[in-house]
């Protein structure tokens, strides 16, 4: 038998309103493309900014086409042979039409991969991959997800947490805050910023004195209405754990993985500039280290109710006093 006769057929979710949704496209779009390079059955459902909607041609690959081009209403058009709807109404037709599919949802971003898809995929009754919308939400809340390692007693970096309410009202005694934080948790007072909840490295900002502390925060809040700060590392180790769940619910972890990024830091060209970065999956490291790494990342998975799949990152300190110690991302 075929693939197609064998595996159920798979609509793949990708772009979204989020700034990461250009990220999403490479992401979905690499899965649909390797799904029909094995033979499946696979519909692209491409959400843009706007939150409008559509399938894509049947057996559409992206080729060189930049992820641009599918992340806005105009530029989406041209590629789609219906026209763009809302992202709820067509979400409500495939799945009345497709209700023995399985729903990739490629998608990254707060309001994307934080739990609404998800939601609306669980109440449909359809088979969907990746976490349930609760541990959807709570993946993306980083100082949640801290404070959750911590009671798994999992290394965790200190964080200091600033609203954009607090910002606006109290900027200087809350940048005196910042200033005790630093003094007490980091070393010559560098902090990292970047958004409570988001993810690909987007608004974060190294800060090593009052005025950057400032600007960090303020680069932060413009893609959330809450920013985290924590102590900058000089160069981590940047280690990757997979994660995969099999039908009896045990699960596997594999890795790591190490990222060396072409830059200070990880940020986001960093990941997704071509040639900036590599990544090798057999990183010189000990068996002690492996071992408590993929048991951290098990317990992680359970913890926050993980399902299926899923990666944690990892950072150990390369150089200083406390070189070899570990905290999860």
């Amino acid at each position: 038998m075929s693939a197609r006769e064998t595996f159920p057929r798979v609509v793949v979710l990708y772009g979204g309103l989020s700034a990461e949704a250009e990220i999403s496209v490479v992401s979905g779009s690499a899965i649909a493309s390797a799904l029909m390079e094995e033979g499946l059955s696979v519909d692209q459902l491409l959400i843009t900014r706007e939150g409008l909607a559509a399938l894509l041609p049947e057996g559409h690959l992206r080729g060189e086409r930049l992820p641009s081009e599918y992340t806005t209403e105009r530029r989406a058009a041209s590629l789609t042979n219906a026209p763009l709807r809302p992202l709820a109404e067509l979400l409500t037709e495939v799945l009345r039409e497709q209700p023995d599919a399985v729903y990739i949802p490629a998608l990254h971003g707060p309001g994307d991969e934080s739990g609404v898809v998800q939601e609306a995929l669980a109440a449909a009754g359809v088979a969907y991959v990746g976490a349930a919308p609760a541990a959807a939400r709570l993946g993306m809340e980083k100082d949640a997800f801290k404070r959750l390692a911590r009671t798994l007693n999992i290394p965790t970096l200190p964080h200091s947490i600033v609203t954009a309410e607090e910002w606006t009202n109290n900027r200087e005694a809350t940048l005196s805050r910042i200033a005790e934080f630093a003094a007490r948790e980091s070393e010559g007072g560098a902090l990292i910023g970047k958004p409570a909840a988001h993810g690909s490295s987007i608004g974060m900002r190294i800060a090593r004195s009052r005025e950057e502390w400032a600007a960090a925060v303020d680069l932060a809040l413009q893609f959330g209405a809450r920013a985290l700060l924590e102590p900058y590392l000089d160069h981590p180790r940047e280690l990757e754990i997979a994660l995969l769940e099999s039908p009896d619910g045990s699960v596997r972890a594999f890795g790591p993985g190490e990222v060396f990024p072409g830059r200070e830091f990880y940020d986001y060209d960093a990941k997704y500039a071509n040639g900036v970065s590599r990544t090798t999956v057999s990183p010189e490291i000990s068996d002690t280290l492996r071992d408590e790494l993929h048991s951290s990342a098990i317990s992680l998975f359970r913890g926050f109710g993980g399902r299926g799949l899923a990666r944690m990152d990892f950072l150990m300190r390369a150089s200083g006093a406390h070189t070899g110690e570990w905290y999860i991302s």
